[in-house]
């Protein structure tokens, strides 16, 4: 009989993900909601991994599967789906859930497969209904909510970043280790270069604070106007679909239904009209602030501050404020 709470944990290059203790917290619900079940995690990577697993007791895990292999970092699909399915073929747990971050995205479609189970993607709220998982996700670019029932095991699940709270709960988790059974010869995929993005720019979707700049910048040179600002509050600079097929940002910046789905505390869009694949991308942000100087803007429909000005003229004076 299927029992207990899993989650696989991401880390990169050393360090566990922000993602990976809002999966952990999460899990922790789950399980106290389904009577006290233990909580699981998978934790793969090269050798020193399972150095890691002490963190992810903080956060209510009981036990920490680890998977050492030198051809699990870094991170390739085959090669983690491939350990990680085995993992939860040989312990039959209830539920499995991964991040909806890039990689758990990638990396759970294929373990959905590889498990022959079904998965509700990209959720914003998950909970125990009758002894089931019940997950709910947005759908049509954010124009209304499913509920999504799995009737196979293990039931899974991607939770979207930034949207769950990663509270602590002690426990001294136990680390189980075990034979990955990974043969690198085996392997179809290798990765042959790393390209690392600016130093110390936190990834969008695990960003706090977002200024993202549209089709009102007018060009590329007029992002240091809201690059300013997002130094000012710690921010991550985003952009809409439209600045990056101009070519004014990288594709990595996008924020939407086509880029990256974020869901920081404070989204500030300047010159941005609010498309509905845009807001598909940003419209769980706690808090948004829209400067556009068409009042008619459909962002202003979704924000919870509005100034109806031109950037150029607004952007600037904030950004005084702030510092």
């Amino acid at each position: 009989m299927s029992k207990g709470v899993w989650f696989v944990a991401e880390q990169r290059e050393g360090a566990l993900r922000k993602i990976s203790f809002e999966l952990a917290s999460t899990a922790r619900k789950l399980a106290d909601a389904l009577g006290g079940e233990e909580v699981c995690a998978v934790l793969l990577g090269g050798a020193g991994v399972e150095g890691l697993a002490s963190q992810l007791g903080k956060y209510g895990v009981d036990k920490v599967f680890v998977g050492e292999n030198a051809a699990l970092e870094p991170y390739t699909t085959d090669a983690h789906a491939s350990v990680a399915a085995k993992a939860v073929k040989e312990n039959d747990p209830a539920i499995l859930l991964l991040g909806a971050s890039v990689q758990g995205k990638d990396l759970s479609a294929r373990l959905a497969g590889k498990l022959a189970t079904g998965l509700a993607t990209d959720c914003t709220d998950v909970k125990i209904v009758d002894g089931r998982l019940l997950a709910i996700r947005p759908m049509y670019a954010g124009k209304c909510y499913g509920e999504v029932a799995i009737a196979s095991n293990p039931q899974m699940a991607t939770l979207r970043p930034n949207v769950f709270p990663a509270v602590e709960v002690a426990k001294a988790a136990q680390v189980v280790k075990f034979d990955s059974g990974l043969d690198p010869a085996k392997l179809r995929t290798k990765v042959a270069e790393v390209q690392k993005d600016a130093a110390g720019k936190v990834d969008l979707t695990e960003a706090n604070v977002i200024v993202s700049g549209g089709r009102g910048m007018k060009g590329p040179e007029n992002y240091v106007v809201i690059e300013e600002l997002a130094a000012a509050l710690g921010a991550t600079v985003g952009a809409s679909r439209a600045a990056v097929d101009a070519g004014w940002r990288p594709q990595s910046d996008q924020v939407g239904q086509t880029g990256k789905v974020v869901s920081p505390n404070l989204y500030i869009a300047c010159g941005i009209s609010g498309a509905i694949q845009h807001l598909a991308g940003m419209s769980s942000s706690k808090y948004i602030v829209a400067i556009n100087k068409d009042p008619e803007a459909p962002i202003f429909q979704k924000a919870d501050y509005g100034i109806v000005d031109d950037l150029f003229k607004v952007v600037p004076e904030l950004t005084k404020e702030v510092k």
